[in-house]
């Protein structure tokens, strides 16, 4: 199991793509948080209202839902970032992975 965080821009689209990638089986649930981000971008610091997901996949889906993600995100680099799982309750895998 591992969880994959990634940002965007709208709530309509975190939404949309969390939707879409419950359906295709590719996440078993996601968790959207909206933040406040600071960052630079193009040599500035930038500062945005955006929203956070959290995946709950397996590790053999990395790829596809990065792709999935480049392929429906309207950021040119969006966050991708793989965070792998030290522990998971054997109750909570077994649930993650019937969706699976």
């Amino acid at each position: 199991m591992i969880f994959i965080y990634s940002t965007f821009p709208k709530k309509k689209e975190v939404k949309d793509i969390g939707e879409k990638l419950v359906e295709k089986k590719l996440a078993g649930c996601v968790n959207i948080f909206p933040i406040d981000s600071i960052y630079s971008w193009k040599g500035k610091i930038q500062k945005d209202k955006e929203f956070t997901m959290v995946i709950k996949t397996k590790k053999g889906n990395f790829k596809k839902i990065e792709k999935f993600i480049r392929k429906n995100h309207s950021y040119t680099a969006p966050c991708i970032v793989e965070i792998p799982i030290g522990k998971v309750t054997k109750n909570y895998l077994k649930w993650l992975n019937r969706f699976l």
